[in-house]
């Protein structure tokens, strides 16, 4: 009798929709202007709660875009944009929150990184291959200043201190993005993941006990990467000149914009840095490209548990003293 009752227990076990699986969950979205890509090990969950976990993640990707974009008329950041000129903006305490962290990487950086770069950015169109002139960039330089951007916490209120002033978000609100989908896996039990957006990715444990294998691409080999890492509990971000550009006579025209120049970064081709969290490393990803490697690993260095790899103009790879004292270390 026990033997039927527990023959009868396993059939019923392996009946489809058996509540509990264990299985790599995966999915790919277009969501932010970049590809969304999403996998996690679900020991616990159902298919049908994996699947709801994955469109809960898709949902927040679109949430904080339809909050944050510049190109939609409608967000939150478009109105700051509108109106801040003019008049305080009130604001939820997301956006205030992520433009003072915006903000303290532009004093971290002593503004390589500023969000007012879109003073100037927003007149160029790399799809249309259209740049603003000498004379148009010098009329709108001035309001690319991170402190144009004054905060009011107990408002929760942005205004401009000038006229002329843009910003955008775009080089943090991905990582941020990726850190709330990693947030809300780990608060439904998911303990191995990793959910990237374009150049920005976090991992949570590993890959059931192998590494997972992060590429830094090529910037100039389409098909080729520049270097393989094996990472676990990280976030990784690269910022690069090959995503967003044009190239006339023999200048390359990307989307990655100095704040000093009002043009597109030279020093660097690609920056890469590692991290706690993707929104930490999109930031300094920018920042360190726009920097070059030479200033751009200095302010690495002075930050305890980034790393970063740099190909600077030539092509040349340029580390991170931790990356180099993990080179120079014997195995094992």
């Amino acid at each position: 009798m026990l033997t039927r009752i527990g023959t009868l227990l396993l059939a019923l076990l392996l009946l489809p929709g058996s509540p509990v699986h264990a299985e790599w969950s995966k999915a790919d979205r277009a969501i932010m202007g970049t590809a969304i890509h999403l996998e996690f090990w679900s020991e616990k969950q159902s298919q049908a709660q994996a699947q709801n976990l994955i469109d809960d993640v898709v949902a927040e990707f679109q949430r904080i875009d339809a909050l944050m974009s510049t190109y939609k008329e409608d967000s939150e950041l478009s109105k700051v944009n509108r109106l801040a000129a003019t008049e305080p903006v009130v604001v939820s305490e997301e956006l205030f929150g992520l433009l003072e962290q915006a903000l303290r990487y532009s004093v971290l950086s002593d503004g390589a990184f500023d969000i007012t770069y879109a003073s100037v950015g927003y007149m160029y169109d790399y799809r249309e291959r259209v740049k603003p002139s000498d004379e148009e960039i010098a009329a709108k330089l001035g309001a690319i200043n991170y402190r144009h951007v004054v905060l009011d916490p107990g408002q929760h209120s942005v205004r401009f201190a000038r006229q002329g002033v843009r910003v955008d978000l775009g080089g943090i609100a991905k990582g941020y993005a990726v850190d709330r989908a990693i947030g809300l896996l780990q608060a439904q039990g998911i303990a191995h993941a990793l959910v990237s957006a374009g150049g920005d990715t976090r991992i949570i444990g590993d890959k059931r006990g192998r590494p997972w294998v992060t590429a830094i691409r090529h910037p100039r080999q389409r098909e080729d990467f520049a270097a393989l890492l094996p990472l676990s509990d990280t976030a990784i971000s690269t910022s690069g000149d090959y995503e967003r550009y044009f190239i006339e006579g023999d200048v390359r025209y990307h989307h990655i914009i100095s704040p000093k120049t009002g043009k597109s970064a030279q020093a660097s081709r690609s920056a890469t840095v590692l991290g706690p969290d993707a929104t930490t490393t999109d930031a300094l990803s920018t920042t360190v490209f726009i920097l070059g490697p030479k200033d751009g690993l200095a302010l690495v260095n002075r930050l305890e548990g980034i790393d970063a790899v740099v190909i600077d103009s030539d092509g040349r790879m340029h580390y991170s003293d931790g990356l180099l004292r993990q080179q120079s270390e014997p195995p094992g």
